[in-house]
C-alpha cells in the first residue's frame, strides 16, 4: 500500500465572506485585493516544507499538481516544486499529478520537463497526464470546450513517442505541427516514467486508463463513500478490458485530519475544514460544469450518480455550520480523529474502493505551518504503519511506481511530536 502526501497548496488566508462576497474561488477573485505576494512568499516556504518533511516522516510518495489563477491550489507549475523535491537524497517517489496537457502548446515542454525531473531525481517521477478541470482549461487558458479532448489525446501521443522513438523524427497532428521532435534528455527510466491519469467523473479516462496500462486516481473531496460508484465503474471497465483486479491501477484522493484524541481532533481541525469547504470549493456551476466539456456518455453517467452525490451534500447543508459529525461520520467526507479512529476508517475507505494509492490531504487551507506538522508527524508515527501492509497478503505488485523510488514498508522515522498549545 502507498501513501502520497498530496499538497493543495492553496491560498491560507481568504475573508471570512469570501463566498458571499466573490463569484468563486477561480478564474475571478480579484487578485489585487485578496492574493497578498508576501503571503505567498510565506505560504510558499511552508508548502515546500510540508512537502521536504513528509519525505523525512517516510511517506511513500510526494504529491503535487497543476491549477491557475485561482485560491483553491495556486501552485501554477508543479514542475518547480518538483525540481526541488527531485534535488534531495530520497527514496520516495515524485508525483506530478500533474501536468494538464491541453494548457501546453508545443506539449513537447511536458516531454521535456518531466525528463529533467527524472533524470534529477533518479528515476523517482511518476508522470500524471490529466485532462484537467473546466475552470483551468476553458476558463482562464480559453481553449473550446470541444477541443480538450483530442488537444489531450494528442499531446499524449506526442509525449509518448519523443520518449520511446528516436529523434529526430517529425510530428504533425492537428494542433501541434513540429519538424523536429528530438528532446534532451530523455527519461531515466524505461521505456519511460509510470504514467498516472487522474479523473473527476469523465467515464472515458477509464477506457483510456485501460487501453494504455495506465493508473486512473478518482480526485474527489465528496469522500469513499460517495466515491463508490464512481470506482465501481472504472473496475468494471477494468474487467471488461480483461485486466486483472491489483489494486495498485487506481488511487483516491483524501482528506485526512490526526489528532491525539477524536476530541481533540474536531477541537482542532473543524473550523478549517469548514473554511475548505465553503471558500476553496466556492465554484459556480458555470464554470465547473461548462458544456461541451463532458461527452454525452459521461454527463449521463453523471446524472445516474447525482441522487446519491446530491444526499451526501444535502446532509451536510451549509459547510460554515456543518458538524464534526457531519463531515466524519455522516458523510465520511473527512476522515478525522485520533490516530486508532483514522486508520481504522482509512483502511475501510482502501478496501472501500479498492486503491492500492492513497493521496492524503492533510494540509487543509487555513491549517497553518505547526497544525499541519502536528497531524503529519501523528499520521506518519502511528497510521503509516498500519495501514502499510493492507495489500500484502494478496502479493500484489504495483507495477506502476517509479524505478528509482524505492521506499516500501520502511517504518516511519520516529520524531518529536509537536506540543500544541490551542
Amino acid at each position: 500500500m502507498k501513501t502520497i502526501f498530496f499538497h493543495m497548496q492553496g491560498y491560507r488566508d481568504l475573508p471570512d465572506d469570501f463566498a458571499t462576497r466573490y463569484e468563486s474561488i477561480w478564474i475571478t477573485p480579484p487578485n489585487s485585493a485578496l492574493c497578498d505576494p508576501a503571503a505567498v512568499a510565506r505560504y510558499m516556504r511552508w508548502n515546500v516544507e510540508e512537502l521536504e518533511l513528509a519525505d523525512e516522516l517516510g511517506f511513500d510518495g510526494l504529491g503535487v499538481n497543476e491549477h491557475h489563477q485561482n485560491g483553491y491550489g495556486f501552485c501554477n507549475s508543479p514542475n518547480l516544486i518538483a525540481s526541488i523535491l527531485a534535488r534531495r537524497s530520497s527514496d520516495a517517489a515524485i508525483v506530478v499529478l500533474g501536468n494538464t496537457l491541453p494548457l501546453y502548446n508545443p506539449p513537447i515542454r511536458v516531454a521535456e520537463e518531466f525528463a529533467m525531473i527524472d533524470c534529477l531525481s533518479g528515476g523517482r517521477l511518476v508522470a500524471g497526464f490529466p485532462v484537467g478541470s473546466p475552470p483551468d482549461s476553458i476558463g482562464n487558458y480559453g481553449v473550446p470546450p470541444t477541443q480538450i479532448r483530442p488537444r489531450y489525446y494528442e499531446a499524449h501521443d506526442l509525449i509518448m513517442q519523443a520518449w520511446t522513438r528516436p529523434g529526430p523524427f517529425p510530428f504533425n497532428g492537428e494542433f501541434t505541427k513540429l519538424r523536429y521532435v528530438n528532446p534532451w534528455p530523455q527519461p531515466l527510466q524505461k521505456p519511460h516514467p509510470p504514467v498516472w491519469l487522474a479523473g473527476g467523473g469523465s467515464v472515458e479516462t477509464w477506457k483510456f486508463a485501460a487501453d494504455n496500462n495506465y493508473t486512473y486516481s478518482y480526485l474527489s473531496f465528496n469522500g469513499h463513500q460517495s466515491a463508490k460508484g464512481m470506482m465501481d465503474g472504472y473496475w468494471d471497465q477494468i474487467d471488461k478490458a480483461g485486466l486483472d483486479d491489483n489494486p495498485y491501477r487506481a488511487g483516491f484522493a483524501q482528506l485526512v485530519v490526526v489528532g491525539a484524541t477524536d476530541a481533540e481532533a474536531e477541537r482542532l481541525y473543524l473550523k478549517h475544514i469548514r473554511n475548505f469547504y465553503a471558500k476553496a470549493l466556492h465554484v459556480p456551476m458555470h464554470q465547473a460544469a461548462v458544456p461541451g466539456f463532458m461527452t454525452k456518455t459521461s454527463v449521463e453517467f453523471a446524472l445516474r450518480q447525482g441522487a446519491a452525490r446530491g444526499a451526501y451534500k444535502n446532509l451536510i447543508g451549509d459547510p460554515r455550520t456543518a458538524s464534526w459529525k457531519d463531515f466524519t461520520e455522516t458523510t465520511r467526507m473527512v476522515i478525522g480523529g485520533s490516530p486508532s479512529t483514522v486508520a481504522q476508517q482509512l483502511e475501510a475507505a482502501i478496501r472501500n474502493l479498492r486503491i492500492g494509492h492513497l493521496m492524503v490531504v492533510m494540509q487543509i487551507q487555513s491549517m497553518d505551518r505547526e497544525l499541519t506538522e502536528y497531524s503529519m508527524r501523528l499520521f506518519a508515527n502511528h497510521v503509516l504503519p498500519r495501514i502499510r501492509g493492507i495489500w500484502d497478503k494478496e502479493g500484489y505488485q504495483d507495477h506502476w511506481w517509479p524505478q528509482g523510488a524505492t521506499r516500501h514498508r520502511a517504518p516511519a522515522r520516529t520524531a518529536a511530536g509537536v506540543e500544541m498549545a490551542r
